[in-house]
Order: structure tokens, then C-alpha cells, then sequence
């Protein structure tokens, strides 16, 4: 890994190019440019861009221009709480920069959204220095003391090698969600897509979060094992998860763009891929195999099969299991059209199987693309690349 160190000016405000779904009204603030580790071979996002650290002035400097542009847009409400449309056009137009208007236009999404949440930007946040950190936290804190949560994308690897002491300090600053990207805790998968971090270290990372105080938001990506380690991929992640007992568990199920190392292994038949069928039994085992904890599991991604696959552990459990045993006893074509409704945006449960309208919608697909129950899966591995 190398860290641009090297001093630079300040070029105006700056945003990423990801968040987690569960973000999506926070303001982002951007602390470090892309990723630390690159090497993940099921990630197409930062793939040859450098990682460099943002000087924590330069951070506070964007911090300091949302909040100008708040404070005007707060200026410009009317009667009806609402700000017209040709005031801001006039207030746009005096910002000759384009930083300055992307600044603008975070504000004033931020502003519509209820300006509750912020998310730290790239990919690991807390790589930067303890202090900087909590030098940033300290500023948005000043400058928004309204917020309700400020949160962060982070590495097991990195979160494991930060002291409890300094956890707890940077919890206390105000950052209270870490998002971590666990994938899997199996040892062999991890070392087959170049995870960089072991299932030790997940899960000392993941407790030390937790300990400090902090929401844990856990990423677990159904099927990266592939067909020849799926079950030891959902044995090995849930009994991790199961000693660190996270208040989230999030879904998001494997997808293989061309853009990503782990396509040549697909393409090679090195990694069998499974199919929508092998990744419902691979989740049903999962869940069952999570014991003794009281998380949230998420399904909040398009990619998943399963959107209503969601509760809090232990008490939701045979609700979110019995979804999966529904899915695997449909009758096949009853299933392939459930599979490319979901994928379509037509479904968001199982039920919804039984609207005739939409049916009728999936069945025109179906014939126009030739889609059978034998070959639904080529058809699914299209349409999730999209979604990339």
C-alpha cells in the first residue's frame, strides 16, 4: 500500500464514488481518496486509481463550504417551507467553480433529506490518523450540531490495529456506524479473492468496533465461495459473526462484471458460479447457522434475490428462513419467473408472484429473450452486472 503523504493545495470540494445503500441521504465528506487495499478480485470500483489521504484541513474546508451553502439555502425557505426554484437558480449562478457547485447541490440534497446523517468517504476511512479523525469528527460536530450519525466505510484489518483507547475516543467524537466489508470469514475464500484479511482478524476488528461503542454494519457476499466452498463460505461467516454479535448484517450477493479480476477465474471454469437455486440453499444454511446473537439482518440491495429476507436474530429467524424454503419448493417455472421479476424491478417478495399483471409483463420477457428454467441463470448473471 502507499499513501500519497506529499503536501497539495486545496482544489475545492470533493465526493467519491460510492456510499452504502443504506446512506443514501447522508452528506458525504470525502477523507480519503479510493481504496487502501485495491486487490479485492470480486470489486470493480477504484480498480487503478491511487489512494492518498486528504489533509484533515482540506476536509474541514469542505465541511466549512456545505455549511455556507446550507445557511443561505436555510435563507431562501419560504412561507410554505419550500425555496424557489428560481432562487436558486440565481444563487447558482454566482458560483463560478465546479467544486463550489457540487458543494451547492450536497447541500441542497442534504437540505431536502432532513440533514440527519453524514457518511466519510472512500473506501476506509479510519486509515487515517487517530487525530485527524478526530479532528474532523469534532469540526462536523461544530459546524452541524444537529446530526444523528456520522459513519464510515472501514477494513477489519485496519479497525484491528487501532488501540481500544482510540476507538473509544473517535466513538465519543461522534462517529457512531462503521461499515465493514467482511464478505466472508472463511479462511479459503478470503485467500482465493484476495480479501486481505483473515477471519482473526474480522472478528477482532469487529469486536473492538462494537466495544468502542460504535454501530457494526457487517457486509456478507452470498456466493464468493463459488460451488466448491459454498458451504464451508456460510459456516465459516456465521460462526464469525456469531462471536461478534453486530447490530447489522447486511446481503450482497455476488455479481461477476467483466471488469473484475475474478471474471478470468468465471470464465474459466476456475470458479463455478452459483446459480440463484445454490445461493438460496448457501443463505438458508447461513442463517441457520447464525446462533446466540441479536442483529438486523439487511437484504438492501437489487442484487438480492431476497428483499424480504430481513428481521432482528433470534426472534425473525423462522420468518426470513421459511422465505427461502418457499423459494426452493416452487415449481420451476413458477421460480424462473420469479427470478427474472426480481431482477426486473417488478418483484419485491415472493407473493408478488401471484400479480397477473406483472406476471404477464415477465412472461412477455420470458418469450421475447427465450429465458427457460434451464437457462435463467445466463439471463440473471446479464442483468446483475447492470446493478454493478
Amino acid at each position: 500500500m502507499s499513501k500519497s503523504r506529499a503536501k497539495e493545495d486545496y482544489k475545492g470540494f470533493e465526493q467519491g464514488p460510492i456510499r452504502p445503500p443504506s446512506e443514501a441521504y447522508s452528506l458525504l465528506i470525502r477523507v480519503s481518496r479510493n481504496c487502501p487495499w485495491n486487490k479485492c478480485a470480486f470489486c470493480p470500483v477504484y480498480k487503478n486509481e491511487r489512494f492518498s489521504l486528504r489533509p484533515a484541513d482540506h476536509v474541514k474546508k469542505d465541511i466549512d463550504a456545505v455549511a455556507a451553502h446550507v445557511e443561505a439555502l436555510r435563507k431562501m425557505i419560504n412561507d410554505s417551507g419550500q425555496i424557489a426554484r428560481e432562487d436558486i437558480d440565481t444563487y447558482m449562478a454566482k458560483l463560478s467553480s465546479g467544486p463550489d457547485r457540487q458543494a451547492f447541490h450536497a447541500a441542497l440534497n442534504w437540505l431536502s433529506a432532513g440533514m440527519e446523517s453524514v457518511f466519510l468517504q472512500d473506501a476506509n476511512s479510519l486509515i487515517i490518523k487517530p487525530a485527524d479523525m478526530l479532528e474532523i469528527l469534532r469540526h462536523l460536530k461544530t459546524r452541524f450540531p444537529w446530526i444523528k450519525r456520522i459513519t464510515s466505510y472501514a477494513r477489519s484489518h485496519t479497525v484491528a490495529r487501532i488501540s481500544d483507547s482510540e476507538l473509544k475516543e473517535i466513538a465519543d467524537a461522534g462517529l457512531n456506524r462503521v461499515h465493514i466489508g467482511m464478505e466472508s470469514a472463511s479462511d479459503e475464500v478470503l485467500k482465493r479473492v484476495a480479501k486481505g484479511s483473515d477471519k482473526e482478524q474480522h472478528i477482532k476488528g469487529g469486536k473492538k468496533v462494537v466495544k468502542a461503542g460504535m454501530e457494526l454494519s457487517e457486509y456478507v457476499m452470498p456466493g464468493l465461495g463459488g460451488r466448491d466452498l459454498s458451504e464451508n463460505h456460510a459456516r465459516e461467516t456465521a460462526d464469525a459473526l456469531n462471536q461478534i454479535n453486530p447490530h447489522f448484517i447486511r446481503l450482497r450477493t455476488l455479481a461477476i462484471p467483466a471488469s473484475v479480476p475474478l471474471y478470468e477465474e468465471y470464465q474459466s471454469g476456475r470458479f463455478e458460479k452459483l446459480t440463484d437455486y445454490e445461493a438460496a440453499q448457501e443463505i438458508l444454511l447461513f442463517l441457520e447457522s447464525l446462533e446466540g446473537i441479536e442483529s438486523y439482518i439487511r437484504s438492501d440491495h437489487i442484487l438480492n434475490l431476497f428483499e424480504e429476507v430481513e428481521g432482528k436474530l433470534p426472534g425473525d429467524k423462522d420468518k426470513m428462513t421459511g422465505v427461502i424454503r418457499r423459494f426452493l419448493e416452487m415449481p420451476d417455472r413458477e421460480r424462473m419467473l420469479y427470478q427474472v421479476g426480481r431482477r426486473l424491478g417488478y418483484f419485491r417478495r415472493l407473493e408478488d408472484v401471484s400479480d397477473a399483471s406483472a406476471v404477464k409483463e415477465i412472461e412477455k420477457v420470458v418469450s421475447d429473450y427465450g429465458i427457460t428454467p434451464e437457462n435463467v441463470d445466463q439471463f440473471i448473471d446479464t442483468m446483475m452486472t447492470r446493478f454493478i
